[in-house]
């Protein structure tokens, strides 16, 4: 492998980067610093690219670091309101005719809820990217690969399933940014990691198309062939949990564990061969197969892997790797095999509340006020397996009646009750669902806020407590990181999340949270 391969292959897909500003200020800081500068383009791209990694993944103790890098890319690359071009709407209007809804007019108000939308669903599918992009999951991939398809995927806009392509993304793009799919992008950076280290790809050989694909390096259509590739399970076979755990010892060969992966659209990042190395390099690494037709076990259903003697993590193959619903048994007892397995207890014993109220609610049965109460977390956060939260929990959540169903477990009447930051602010609101994140106020003045939040409270950028009367309880954390003072500060009784109070000079008159 020639140093500074990557880089070199960075440079031949965009000749311009060594002279952009990020890469140009780099070398400018090194030179302030008496630091040893070069105009070689890809040694250029190389020190630009370590201050990339040190941004995005130095600081993972500290979630709000993670929080400033969402932030700058959602104003560099999410649509902003005034860009949604009016060709959407007159669809909207055309779609309606089409459906038998006549000639409907789309007021200001309308307009303002699709943007919302439109706005939402891109900052939460570019989120996906840069979570995992940033996450130690990744860090088996090197900084110009993970460079090189994150930037890529910033040009794609909504994949086309009947021609297999990804659609271009411009300023007026109104379509969220492309589903991560962990294994597929485990296929693309793989093949590419060995075609730039000039290793041997098999599948060259035998697949002319592939080959051209790969000689192109165009990940959009990369990413597309690797989705066409693998094929996820069928619901049906779900149901049969009877199968094996196989064990893959730590530093064993890596390649059966792939090959038992690839194809079956785990979406698991293991199934590629870089990842599933570094992985099988920290530890032993766990899977149960469930059998198939033929009553082989083949088919992959969990994963646990190991960090030493510790699990380091357990994944699924439901949506965002989170279980499946019928596997829920037969990883509870696997747990009880490990040392530090009660820790992941309440996960499981989540997910199977969450089945059982799910089937519930598929039923049309009335749910009692036990189930509410964890349905919408009021004690605690439902836990799963998955990167993300479970996806049922909001799909139960979005067919019911928030603030009703609410009312009748808390005993507060509706009107009491705030579900959005307006509703929040308005005052009288005893108990509010959700996080209120109010990072750009810096006063307090007439701040009314609720006397619960079932969620965090930011306050970031508050810069006195003069006038601040906060909540009594707050489920989630509380942000009051611009206060240097704790003068006339009166935090809540409980705070079930992170307190930030980094640049408090004094602790004089400070209280702290009983619980």
């Amino acid at each position: 492998m020639e140093q500074f391969s990557g880089e070199q292959f960075l440079h031949q897909k965009d000749p311009r980067l060594h002279t952009s500003e990020p890469v140009e200020h780099e070398q400018e800081r090194k030179s302030l610093a008496d630091e040893e500068t070069t105009q070689k383009p890809a040694e250029k791209i190389a020190d630009w690219l370590k201050v990339i990694e040190k941004t995005h993944t130095g600081h993972r103790d500290d979630p709000r670091v993670l929080e400033r890098v969402k932030d700058y890319y959602h104003k560099e690359f999410v649509i902003k309101p005034e860009e949604v071009p009016e060709s959407y709407f007159e669809n909207q209007k055309r779609m309606a005719r089409e459906q038998g809804h006549g000639d409907v007019e789309i007021d200001q108000g309308v307009r303002d809820q699709n943007i919302e939308v439109i706005i939402s669903d891109q900052k939460s599918t570019l989120d996906n990217w840069v979570d995992y992009f940033t996450s130690a999951d990744a860090d088996a991939y090197p900084t110009w690969a993970k460079y090189w398809a994150f930037n890529s995927m910033l040009k794609l806009s909504g994949y086309d399933k009947e021609n297999k392509t990804f659609a271009k993304r411009d300023k007026g793009t109104v379509a969220p940014y492309p589903d991560l799919n962990r294994e597929a992008l485990a296929y693309v950076i793989d093949k590419i990691i060995k075609k730039v280290n000039k290793e041997a790809i098999p599948e060259q050989a035998d697949n002319p198309e592939f080959k051209k694909l790969l000689d192109r390096a165009n990940f959009g259509k990369l990413y597309a062939y690797a989705i066409e590739k693998i094929t996820p399970t069928e619901e049906n076979e779900l149901l049969n949990t009877k199968g094996e755990w196989i064990k893959y010892p730590q530093n064993s060969d890596h390649m059966p564990l792939v090959e038992s992966l690839q194809g079956h659209g785990t979406g698991w990042c293991t199934a590629g061969e870089s990842t599933a190395q570094a992985q099988l390099q920290g530890g032993d690494f766990y899977v149960y197969y469930s059998y198939d037709k033929q009553g082989q076990p083949t088919i992959p259903r969990v994963a646990i892997r190991m960090q030493g003697g510790n699990i380091g993590e357990v994944r699924g193959i439901g949506p965002e790797q989170n279980l499946d619903p019928y596997i829920g048994e037969v990883v509870e007892k696997k747990m009880s095999e490990f040392p530090d397995g009660k820790a992941y207890k309440k996960k499981s014993a989540d997910m199977k509340r969450l089945t059982e109220i799910d089937k519930k609610n598929l039923a049309g049965e009335n749910l009692n006020a036990d189930d509410i109460r964890f349905l919408y977390e009021i004690d605690e956060k439902i836990e799963g397996f998955g990167y993300q939260r479970d996806p049922r929990i909001e799909e139960i959540r979005g067919k019911r009646d928030t603030k009703k169903e609410l009312s009748f477990l808390l005993k507060i009447p509706q009107d009491l009750i705030s579900i959005s930051k307006e509703e929040a602010l308005k005052g009288g609101i005893e108990f509010h669902y959700g996080s209120l994140y109010l990072e750009s106020l810096t006063s307090a003045e007439g701040l009314t806020l609720p006397k619960k939040i079932n969620g965090s409270l930011d306050l970031g950028r508050l810069t006195s407590a003069e006038g601040l009367t906060l909540p009594k309880k707050i489920n989630g954390s509380l942000d009051l990181e611009s206060l240097t003072s704790a003068e006339g500060l009166t935090l809540p009784e409980t705070i079930n999340g992170r307190l930030y109070l980094g640049r408090l000079t004094s602790a004089e008159g400070l209280t702290l949270p009983k619980t």
